[in-house]
């Protein structure tokens, strides 16, 4: 059965028909075609789909989408400011965090949702919050150096 929602996505309301099993993470994807929020494991153990409901990090995968009516949702692709790419971005691609890139969303949506609550974390809380993100390319090192650099560099 479907069932017309109102997402609010990067500012902006969208209508959706949805089936009321499907996924905020299918729905972002292939009804509202926002793939920069990245399938990978489907089941809450990679991190890849990560956005940012409400303030929080969440695994788009794990949340239906009839839940985050209501809520605030901020992807990737609503991340940068007025065309300019956001300081988790531009830190990112300055200490080599990106690599193949498939996990960048997701890590960039963590960092981002990280300092906007702690703007200087420690690097003991950057690994705890990234900590359900994985990637097979940087071993790490090279994210945590760019989440302590937007961390100097942010804005308040």
């Amino acid at each position: 059965m479907k069932e017309l929602i109102i997402l609010t996505i990067n500012g902006i309301e969208h209508g959706v028909l949805v089936e009321t099993h499907w996924t905020l993470l299918d729905v972002l994807r292939d009804k509202i075609g926002m793939t920069g929020t990245k399938k990978g494991c489907d089941n809450g153990e990679c991190g890849a789909c990560t956005v940012i409901i409400d303030g929080e990090a969440v695994l788009s995968c794990l949340i239906l989408a009839i839940q985050a009516q209501g809520k605030d949702i901020l992807t990737i692709e609503g991340v940068s400011q007025d065309g300019k790419p956001d300081t988790v971005q531009d830190a990112f691609v300055k200490y080599g965090g990106i690599q193949c890139g498939f996990c960048t969303p997701g890590m960039i949506m963590a960092s981002r949702a990280l300092l906007n609550k702690i703007p200087h974390p420690s690097t003991e809380e950057i690994k705890r919050g990234l900590s359900g993100n994985l990637c097979r390319c940087t071993g790490y090192v090279k994210i945590i150096e760019a989440v302590e650099n937007a961390s100097t560099t942010e804005i308040t």
